[in-house]
């Protein structure tokens, strides 16, 4: 018997979020509803992955060219969705993945300029047509974002970007849940980290009830 597909599911959101906790609280529900759940993350989730998320996150590499930049993330994300991705999906698993491709358009798009257009060109190339079936914004205003990070402790390459960068990655991100409200669920990070999880665990339950059927 083949198994019913899997569902993708994909976290985003600007630095501070929360994502890494809300993250854990949405697996362990999925597992508690007996769905075989799957972490992964971006850039990462294979080994080439997170050699590129080494490269890309190292504040002592400060040449990278926007476009590199650009064309690392969509290299370790190829590599994600043909090793880990698709055969999770296929196999009947939900994959929870920190991070997908609306983080290009919000961070190499709107952080740093670069034309949509090519970045979907570099879509239909990476993912194969892949989407997710839902994803959860985490929104948070920049500055709250800050204070979170700045309490972390040591800034990678890109959380040392200015403020107008991440406002630039902000509203790029709402412009997107705004164009696909079916696909997006807009969370208010600033919320308890309690009632952010009561949120997503309401949207993951109408993907649960839609599959099914």
């Amino acid at each position: 018997m083949i198994p019913a597909r899997g569902r993708l599911i994909t976290l985003e959101g600007g630095e501070g979020a929360g994502k890494s906790t809300l993250l854990a609280g949405l697996l362990a529900h999925l597992r508690q509803r007996g769905i075989d759940a799957l972490q992964t993350r971006e850039p990462g989730g294979t080994a080439l992955g997170e050699a590129v998320r080494g490269l890309v996150l190292d504040p002592s590499l400060r040449g990278i060219t926007v476009q590199a930049e650009l064309l690392l993330m969509f290299t370790a994300r190829a590599q994600l969705v043909r090793e880990v991705l698709r055969p999770a999906l296929a196999a009947g698993r939900w994959v929870v993945c920190d991070r997908f491709t609306d983080a290009s358009y919000a961070y190499q798009g709107g952080g740093r300029g670069l034309d949509p257009a090519l970045i979907a060109q570099l879509e239909a190339i990476a993912t194969d047509g892949l989407r997710p079936d839902l994803t959860l914004l985490l929104d948070l205003p920049v500055e709250r974002g800050r204070e979170r990070t700045h309490v972390r402790g040591d800034a990678d390459r890109i959380e040392r970007e200015d403020d107008g960068f991440f406002e630039r990655v902000r509203a790029v991100y709402l412009a997107r849940a705004a164009a696909e409200p079916r696909r997006f669920r807009v969370l208010d990070a600033s919320q308890p980290v309690h009632a952010v999880l009561t949120d997503a665990i309401a949207a993951i339950e109408e993907l649960r009830k839609d599959a099914e059927g």
